[in-house]
């Protein structure tokens, strides 16, 4: 499930994003999308392929990772991320939900850190605004 309203549209500096064509009130699911789960090994062999900013770990223990599908690998980092990433390994499925009311036109962002308001480095590099 994807909100009607989100899009992709190319960003100034970081290529695909994902934004909205109406406005979105905080804590609304934006978007569920199931997830391709594969072994900690296949991880090996996908770190040395482009598909390796693209995949998240997963499972309690991070001993797994997993191909997001549906807009999950297209919204961009950011520190001051106006969403928020939810896994549920069980169900094996990814949600974005907002943190924050979202106008219309606005770029939607999640935090790769896992938590919208961490600001722990990521391995990639950001703005220091972002």
């Amino acid at each position: 499930m994807i909100h009607h309203s989100l899009y992709i549209e190319l960003t100034e500096k970081k290529g695909k994003g994902v934004y909205t064509a109406e406005a979105i009130p905080e804590g609304f699911v934006i978007e569920l999308s199931p997830v391709i789960v594969m072994k900690k090994e296949d991880r090996i062999h996908l770190d040395q392929t482009l598909l390796h900013d693209y995949i998240f770990e997963w499972g309690a223990e991070k001993d797994k990772c997993c191909m997001a599908l549906g807009f999950i690998p297209i919204y961009n980092h950011s520190y001051k991320s106006n969403c928020e990433y939810f896994m549920d390994f069980e169900e094996e499925t990814i949600f974005v939900k907002t943190v924050r009311a979202i106008e219309k036109g606005e770029e939607l962002t999640i935090n790769y850190n896992g938590d919208w308001d961490d600001e722990t480095k990521v391995w990639f590099e950001v703005e220091a605004d972002s």
